[in-house]
């Protein structure tokens, strides 16, 4: 009979370090009891949730459902691979607390800072606006050179805001005065498509910032100096995405087709990424969450120390629990309706099943799973390890413009042309519908915290949604 029957099973830690164990257990065993054995071979005192894999398949009720009962041999190992989640759970957002008009354009970008203390947008309006969270009111309006704003980032500490508009200037923004530092930066020839700063990590002053444009090239800026560090200039057309990695290098993607892989230092080409067959639009690396983020907790609020060293030690300690090897893995998305996943100079994964162009692609926070957005309206998960496919979310009516990842990895919100956000839940719960845009929604973002998701698109208003339980 199947359910007196035992097995011998070595539990494996799916990522970095940890301890392994050979343990006879009945094949009808529980996820709550697979739980209790690995809190016991770590002797915790807080209950630490884990997720478990055989031969990658989850196991959501008991050992025997993942397993070929046809083909099974009790004499062999099974190998249980284990997945430390977030201790803390966020709820998912159910309604808008707070419709915030001012932008006369499009609201084309939405950010929360890295502590998730601040809020910023940048509209086709030509200012940047700063919001107070805690009142949902504006608290300081930026207004940049006579042109859109494309797109903004937060510099790692939180203390800096860099903006880039069409005409090709950045303007770096204090966001407790609402002032501009220093003069722009102004290098690039054409609109500037994509920023990234320096990981915290590497650099606790966060001076260093990289652009990219329609002009072909990367730009490596000092914004103490105000002037070009770097030029890199090796595309051959518009230069779409960028993304500054945690061990020195730069990514970036282009029209032209291909990836490339610089060494910031010195600004060598080390590898030029080769398999799309047409536009390359996003790029998404594991450590993104952990890079924006830096030294700051998802919850909890501010780090309370203020010494740069010992929040530097933080951000790296941090850094090297999910990179645990130093290597990143990189995921592109293009027009050519395909992703790969790229761990060092070759892709290890080829991602199909998208109809039409790739316009955005997430790593959740815990790097176990990956998040396409598609203008064919549909959302697709993707195994982070192996790139796998798991399973399309279709609550869409019209494209998706942008995702966004809860910090304990269990939602997905999404933003789209139909003008709702959709919120996701990993299991197989039906999605939740959130209306209340009039128009397109270009941009959404959920904060560090989990407590809030931002919103903004081509009705001109930014909205923000919480967690609302009726009474």
């Amino acid at each position: 009979i199947f359910n007196d029957l035992h097995t011998f099973s070595q539990f494996q830690m799916k990522a970095g370090k940890g301890l392994e164990a050979y343990i006879m257990m009945n094949l009808t065993v529980s996820c709550p009891s697979l739980q209790n054995n690995v809190s016991m071979m770590y002797v915790q005192e807080e209950n630490v949730p884990y997720v478990f894999f055989v031969n990658e398949k989850e196991i959501t009720n008991s050992l025997e459902a993942v397993l070929d009962k046809k083909n099974l041999n009790t004499e062999n190992v099974v190998d249980i691979v284990y997945q430390q989640q977030a201790v803390f759970r966020v709820r998912p957002v159910t309604r808008c607390t707070s419709s915030m008009p001012g932008h006369a354009e499009a609201v084309l970008s939405v950010s929360f800072s890295p502590d998730g203390c601040h809020l910023a947008s940048g509209s086709g309006d030509t200012t940047v606006r700063f919001w107070d969270i805690s009142t949902q009111t504006p608290h300081h309006v930026c207004r940049e050179r006579q042109n859109w704003v494309l797109c903004v980032a937060w510099s790692p500490d939180g203390k800096k805001l860099a903006s880039a508009c069409k005409s090709g200037q950045i303007i770096i923004w204090d966001p407790e005065t609402g002032k501009q530092i220093g003069q722009p930066l102004i290098g690039h020839k054409q609109w500037i498509t994509s920023l990234s700063w320096e990981p915290y990590h590497r650099n606790p002053d966060c001076r260093r910032l990289a652009s990219a444009s329609k002009d072909c090239d990367i730009r490596i800026w000092d914004t103490i100096l105000r002037q070009t560090s770097l030029i890199l200039s090796s595309h051959t057309k518009a230069v779409t995405c960028i993304k500054w990695g945690g061990a020195g290098l730069l990514y970036s993607a282009s029209e032209d087709c291909t990836i490339k892989v610089w060494r910031v230092e010195d600004g060598v080409l080390c590898r030029n990424l080769q398999c799309h067959g047409h536009w390359v639009n996003t790029l998404a690396l594991n450590t993104d969450y952990v890079l924006r983020t830096g030294p700051f907790e998802p919850v909890g609020g501010v780090n309370p120390s203020n010494n740069k060293l010992e929040l530097q030690q933080n951000a790296l300690k941090r850094y090297e629990a999910v990179c645990s090897k130093g290597e990143e893995k990189l995921v592109s998305g293009s027009d050519d309706k395909v992703l790969y996943m790229w761990p060092i100079d070759k892709y290890s994964a080829e991602m199909r099943g998208h109809q039409q162009a790739v316009i955005d692609v997430k790593f959740s926070p815990d790097t176990r799973l990956i998040a396409s957005a598609s203008f064919d309206k549909s959302i697709k998960l993707w195994d982070g390890r192996t790139g796998k496919f798991i399973r399309s979310l279709r609550g869409n009516v019209q494209a998706v413009y942008q995702i966004a990842w809860s910090a304990d990895s269990r939602l997905l919100v999404s933003g789209s042309a139909d003008s709702t956000l959709k919120v996701s839940s990993l299991s197989e719960k039906p999605e939740m519908d959130l209306p209340g845009h009039a128009d397109e929604v270009y941009a959404v973002d959920w904060s560090p915290d989990g407590l809030k998701v931002a919103s903004g698109g081509k009705d001109k208003v930014l909205k923000l949604w919480q967690h609302y339980t009726s009474r």
